[in-house]
């Protein structure tokens, strides 16, 4: 594709207004909005009111006037982006702690319908979080046990003692895609429970929980929802199974009647249930403007310009003689391209130098988020076109760009 094309599409680009919604650096082309998305707008001015006045002014009557409701309300502003009803969707905490919660509250579920059902499947070289997450929730349930395949392997490790098939919908360095509705079908026909992460999927690819006959499901709001750095996170939890599972962080937030200051523990009804302590106002108003943004937006061209983005900057690594590890299927990947290469730190460091902002995945992995609102085709060229560049010349094998940093 020549840079006349790649402008040809940005014209006729439907998505090309919602650009200007977020903050853009002044020459950089931000192509890390899988790992954290952009600023948008009008988070500046709305956050500063929330501090300035429903914080500064309003003080503690606020939570009368919007606070104490805000878990609901933006979960309701979530579901319509993962295929979930307003009332399965609730914010809290973070996507490791909310795992945790499902995980635990799954097993003890499952162990109360059949005592053997004790087992976690999961994928090996899943997000390690995740895996991390779920060793400890197998360890708070007695006699329960995780156990970790690889990818090809996850048909056949589910059984009579699996109770929960724990997945990432989009992988987290490749962008590989499960096939959701599949892979839930295959757990509930092993008479287990699915929870789906969907860290890498909410806001980046289409999503719908309900047609797949989801059971759970997590995910984080600071990539692609651009709810800010450390944003609060989501957790679904299908209507069927609302009065059936129970948070075992017991909290304040999720007892029935939290102001009525009870010794012993009810939990509440619904979503309210996954509460647990006192929410992150201020991360929750952050989260609500960038979501607010979504409004009209069209998932169906989110999809499209996604893929085109995608060939543009496949071909530039193909050019370049990088490995793409991503499937080329639209369907089978999510929003984002990884490349593998010997010295896939220091070319990522060499492209930052120039103001295109990717980002690394130990051991050799270049991962690039593209991001349908933030983005346009003629930055992915120009993104492609320096990749060339840093590659032919070798100019990443400049003594900085092998110093490693704390965050990759």
């Amino acid at each position: 594709m020549t840079l006349e094309e790649a402008l040809a599409l940005d014209a006729a680009d439907p998505l090309a207004p919602c650009r200007d919604r977020f903050v853009q650096g002044e020459g950089l082309i931000y192509l890390d909005g899988n790992s954290l998305g952009q600023l948008p707008r009008a988070t500046i001015e709305a956050t500063g009111e929330l501090v300035r006045v429903a914080w500064g002014e309003q003080l503690i009557r606020s939570w009368n006037e919007g606070w104490i409701d805000a878990p609901a309300r933006v979960g309701a502003m979530i579901a319509p982006l993962i295929g979930a009803e307003a009332d399965e969707v609730i914010v809290a905490d973070s996507t490791s702690v909310n795992l945790y919660k499902l995980i635990v509250a799954a097993l003890r579920q499952a162990q109360q319908r059949d005592p053997a059902r004790k087992v976690v499947v999961s994928e090996a070289g899943n997000f390690p979080t995740d895996l991390h997450i779920a060793e400890g929730a197998v360890a708070a349930v007695a006699g329960a046990e995780l156990r970790v395949v690889e990818r090809g392997a996850l048909a056949d490790a589910l059984g009579a003692d699996t109770a929960l098939l724990l997945l990432t919908h989009v992988h987290y360095k490749t962008a590989e895609r499960f096939d959701m509705a599949g892979w839930t079908k295959a757990a509930q026909d092993a008479g287990a429970l699915v929870c789906w992460d969907l860290s890498h999927s909410a806001g980046a690819v289409g999503v719908d929980l309900n047609a797949a006959g989801a059971d759970l499901a997590v995910g984080c709001g600071y990539k692609y929802l651009n709810g800010g750095p450390g944003a609060p996170a989501f957790l679904y939890v299908a209507k069927r199974w609302q009065d059936l599972l129970h948070n075992p962080l017991s909290g304040w937030m999720g007892h029935a009647e939290p102001f009525g200051f009870a010794d012993g523990y009810a939990a509440a009804a619904g979503m309210k249930r996954w509460l647990t302590g006192t929410p992150s106002v201020l991360g929750l108003g952050a989260l609500e403007s960038g979501l607010a943004l979504w409004d009209g937006i069209d998932m169906a061209q989110v999809t499209a310009k996604s893929a085109a983005l995608w060939d543009i900057f496949h071909a530039a690594g193909t050019a370049a003689g990088l490995e793409c590890v991503t499937p080329q299927d639209p369907v089978k990947r999510g929003s984002h391209i990884s490349f593998r290469h010997a010295h896939a730190y220091e070319i990522v460091q060499a492209l930052i130098a120039r103001g295109v902002i990717g980002d690394f995945r130990d051991p050799d992995i270049l991962r690039f988020g593209l991001t349908p609102l933030t983005l346009s085709h003629a930055d992915i060229w120009s993104a492609g076109q320096m990749l060339i560049e840093i590659v032919e010349s070798g100019e990443y094998r400049r003594p900085e760009f092998a110093v490693r940093n704390a965050v990759t």
